[in-house]
């Protein structure tokens, strides 16, 4: 257990609006440079570059040097997963509060590099509904059903159990119910963009730290999920 002092100190990170502008936008699962996050935080370059290092100091973000630019991510899942889960308890603890991010974030989203929103929840709910993955040590395994249908869905499931955990639940912000983290959902997450299932919604503005985290779910999307995994309407 943290010590109270080491717990306050993280939770300051977090608690600066700025700093949570830059950790919202990195939820996109993309690395993004100090220009960008000081565009979507409303802050100058000076001031980005103050909370960016307190943020590496922290341990909460990661920077990669590439020629002349130093692009900035989340430094693992499970600080991703404590952002997911803060957003949850916010809404958590003022019930009153409606939900204020738009249909589109809550429908479909990334968080890190997995899927979360409606969706996520959707194919967290189907994978085990279809028995094909089951519970295990830490999280989830796939089984034999599982292995056959991931894999014929394109899911690359070497990549996905190099993977410190194969596949774990991450609470959702939004639905206050598990969606799929880990290395499995890395993978499907990564399966449908890359064949176009779902694609991304472009910001709606420079200064929009959820932009970069909606998802939409194309016609073959749904297509194919309705086939596979009978996700054929989203609650």
């Amino acid at each position: 257990m943290a010590t109270p002092a080491a717990f306050a100190s993280l939770a300051a990170l977090m608690g600066d609006p700025a700093r949570a502008a830059m950790l919202q936008a990195l939820l996109s699962g993309e690395a993004l440079t100090a220009g960008e996050l000081a565009r979507i935080a409303g802050i100058g370059a000076p001031s980005a570059s103050a909370h960016l290092a307190r943020l590496v100091e922290g341990g909460l973000v990661l920077v990669h040097p590439q020629g002349r630019h130093r692009y900035h991510r989340l430094a693992s899942e499970e600080v991703a997963a404590a952002i997911e889960m803060l957003g949850g308890l916010t809404m958590t603890v003022t019930p009153a509060r409606r939900w204020p991010h738009g249909e589109a974030l809550r429908t479909a989203r990334l968080c890190y590099d997995h899927l979360a929103g409606r969706l996520g929840v959707a194919l967290h709910g189907a994978l085990v509904g279809r028995g094909w993955i089951a519970p295990a040590e830490g999280g989830w395994a796939a089984t034999t059903a599982g292995e056959a249908g991931l894999a014929g869905l394109g899911i690359d499931l070497p990549a996905a159990r190099r993977a410190r955990r194969f596949a774990c639940d991450c609470m959702d912000w939004s639905e206050r119910r598990p969606h799929l983290a880990g290395g499995l959902g890395r993978e499907i997450a990564a399966c449908c963009l890359r064949r176009h299932w779902l694609g991304r919604l472009p910001p709606e503005g420079p200064a929009d730290p959820l932009g970069r985290r909606r998802l939409r779910l194309t016609p073959e999307g749904a297509r194919r999920l309705g086939e596979s995994l009978g996700i054929n309407a989203l609650p």
